[in-house]
């Protein structure tokens, strides 16, 4: 009996330690940044895709659309409402990372299907409503529209305070509004931080917000 138990409790340990080093060996597979470190984040990214110094490419689980994705940023996956796919033409997920000083980087990006001949109608809500604007900056790709802008949002009480002189403040959050030039695909995307910056590097965020709204390719239909 007692060499039955330890036999049998022999296997527990080789089964453990076969199991633990397949583990580690598939973890090793993946890059040392905190988007693999999160397995419900790396489902989207192509970790042999480096597509920039900083981003790995992002693909839709709509199959849609894809992106770059910043390296030190993570999808949160703590309830439901924070990443919800309905079919294949909605998608909505919310991401943010961790700083080394505290501070705390927030991106939600939705796909949807918007009517193409009321888009100026959707862009001027979408800034009207959030920087008090009606005009945006406008960019283009081979196969996008791009509106975005940004500004400093402060409360005072319940009284929402947008500062768009970036010599009293820097910008705290982005907005931008992509289409597919030939579908009724967009996406909104959104980008607020809890950092204060400097000028210059107030000016390479917007660079790095820019390329990431560059980098959104529909699938071709």
């Amino acid at each position: 009996m007692k060499n039955r138990m330890k036999t049998v409790i022999g296997v527990i340990v080789g089964v453990a330690i076969l199991v633990g080093t397949i583990w580690l060996i598939n973890e090793t597979r993946y890059p040392n940044v905190p988007a693999f470190d999160d397995h419900f984040t790396r489902k989207f990214l192509n970790k042999d895709k480096k597509v920039d110094d900083g981003f790995y490419e992002f693909k839709s689980k709509t199959g849609q659309y894809t992106m770059w994705f910043p390296e030190e940023y993570q999808i949160i996956h703590k309830d439901a409402s924070d990443y919800v796919k309905d079919d294949t033409y909605y998608e909505f997920l919310k991401a943010s990372n961790n700083s080394r000083d505290g501070y705390k980087g927030y991106i939600n990006i939705e796909l949807s299907e918007k009517k193409t001949n009321k888009e100026k109608i959707y862009v001027e809500g979408l800034f009207k409503n959030r920087f008090y604007i009606n005009d945006p900056q406008k960019l283009q790709t081979d196969t996008t529209r791009i509106y975005y802008d940004s500004a400093y949002i402060y409360f005072k009480g319940t009284d929402k305070r947008v500062i768009t002189d970036f010599n009293k403040r820097t910008p705290s959050t982005y907005a931008g509004y992509i289409a597919d030039k030939n579908s009724e695909r967009v996406i909104e995307f959104y980008f607020d931080s809890t950092e204060h910056l400097s000028e210059k590097s107030a000016e390479e965020r917007e660079e790095w917000i820019i390329k990431i709204l560059k980098s959104i390719t529909f699938k071709t239909e």
